[in-house]
């Protein structure tokens, strides 16, 4: 394949996804390469983590405690994993984790 060949079939590729790439050294169309892939991945792990916070605050609403404490253990790992790979902040996840474990805990306590 020729460069000129390569060149037009990512930035078909890119356009006909997001928009295109203004990209034209191959080191940068590399790098857009690149971004794509991260990019979809990060979306792929934040939708994950929706859905797990979902079946915890599902769990909560329904007031059982043990499907609560299973799902919220489900999801802690997964915050830490996306915060650790640096998807979301550190201190964002550490929020996310808090807030859910104290909705769960709301549920032993008597009220």
């Amino acid at each position: 394949m020729t460069f000129r060949l390569i060149y037009f079939l990512i930035n078909h590729y890119l356009s006909a996804d997001r928009g295109g790439s203004l990209a034209t050294h191959a080191s940068a169309l590399k790098r857009a390469r690149q971004s794509e892939k991260k990019r979809m991945r990060n979306v792929a792990v934040k939708s994950a983590l929706k859905t797990q916070a979902k079946k915890v605050l599902q769990a909560v609403e329904s007031k059982n405690r043990d499907e609560a404490r299973k799902a919220l253990s489900a999801a802690i790992p997964a915050f830490q994993k996306a915060a650790g790979k640096r998807v979301i902040p550190k201190k964002a996840a550490s929020r996310k984790i808090s807030h859910l474990t104290k909705k769960v805990n709301s549920l032993s306590s008597p009220a």
